[in-house]
């Protein structure tokens, strides 16, 4: 009796959370929710009797992942209120291709019928003498491990896919030389003062490095231009 009311509790809880994510105005709101989504999901599992799937999924996805979306989000400077611009013009459009998503949907599970005997295969036979942890690893490295490898390389190629969208080569964007950086000499760039106990940011100013900025591409073309003149 317990252990099913805490399943409806963190079911519901997972849902409602599922739906913030995707509804949330603010981004690090949805992020948030995310991460509350993670956390009823590894009580699921541990419900299931699946810890190892729960401590996983608390430890990489919530402590590594979701923190990592969290800190994406508050460190770009996204223009909500611009991306925001074109959704009345292009609100119908998208409403017609949800519907008809939505008919083919409902045709294919109005069709669909399970086979006798599907129930039974889809579930893997478990050992008693053998750890969960270990059955886990048989099940994905050695019976699944195709399908494992096939996976990993979708998920692959849709990280590349978002960093192509999203790399823009900005023209305030500064490079780095190695050349210049190995050239360099220490009093180029280092100068030696005298602090007094107790100085601040108010008497010393903010002080930065003397560093010469690499000339334009068009200077550097005129200035060999001119010099093969003469």
């Amino acid at each position: 009796m317990i252990a099913a009311l805490a399943f409806y509790l963190f079911a519901a809880i997972l849902l409602v959370s599922a739906v913030m994510v995707v509804t949330a105005r603010n981004p690090v709101h949805a992020v948030l929710f995310l991460i509350l989504a993670f956390f009823n999901a590894s009580a699921l599992f541990l419900l299931a009797g699946a810890e190892f799937l729960a401590m996983i999924l608390v430890i990489v996805y919530v402590g590594a992942v979701a923190v990592l979306f969290l800190f994406v989000v508050m460190m770009l400077d996204v223009n909500f209120s611009q991306l925001r611009e074109g959704f009345q013009r292009y609100a119908p459009i998208g409403a017609a291709v949800g519907l008809v998503l939505l008919v083919e949907l409902a045709l294919v599970l109005g069709g669909w019928k399970f086979a006798p005997g599907a129930a039974s295969l889809r579930m893997a036979p478990i050992d008693p003498a053998v750890d969960n942890t270990r059955q886990l690893g048989q099940l994905l490295y050695t019976d699944y491990v195709l399908l494992f490898q096939a996976a990993g390389l979708v998920l692959l190629v849709a990280m590349i896919g978002a960093i192509v969208l999203t790399l823009r080569d900005r023209q305030t964007s500064r490079h780095q030389v190695i050349a210049r950086q190995v050239a360099r000499h220490p009093h180029e760039t280092l100068v030696m003062m005298e602090v007094k106990t107790g100085a601040g940011v108010a008497e010393l100013g903010i002080l930065r490095p003397p560093v010469d900025e690499p000339e334009p591409a068009g200077d550097a073309h005129e200035s060999h231009g001119h010099g093969g003149g003469h």
